[in-house]
């Protein structure tokens, strides 16, 4: 359940960067409901997927310099008996993948900023 609150939580980061609705860095944390460290660790990640945000004191609110996108799918199915312990064995497995290969992936189809040189 941690991956998927931490899923939503880049999701909801996201859309409101998109929209330059962040407000401070103190109001921004709130809106997700985390600290304001985790709060950085979240925007240093999608930084590491190529993403120029900046923050404007005139309009108090993080934005992307340049075109960025990212798109988060979760899809959750509860299944009965003998293929619930399949999901419970995968469970490790996925919070591998969705730690490296899976953001990975999404870090070259989603790269849409060009360095300026």
């Amino acid at each position: 359940m941690k991956t998927l609150k931490q899923l939503e939580r880049l999701r909801k980061a996201h859309k409101l960067i998109q929209q330059g609705n962040t407000g401070s860095p103190k109001e921004f944390s709130r809106r997700l409901y985390i600290s304001e460290r985790e709060l950085y660790r979240i925007l240093e990640y999608l930084k590491e997927l190529d993403a120029k945000i900046v923050f404007s004191r005139a309009s108090n609110s993080y934005y992307y310099d340049c075109d960025f996108d990212l798109l988060v799918n979760v899809s959750v199915k509860a299944l009965v008996n003998q293929e619930l312990v399949t999901i419970y064995a995968g469970a490790a497995v996925l919070n591998r993948i969705l730690e490296t290969t899976l953001f990975n992936t999404y870090n070259d189809r989603i790269r849409h900023c060009t360095k300026l040189t």
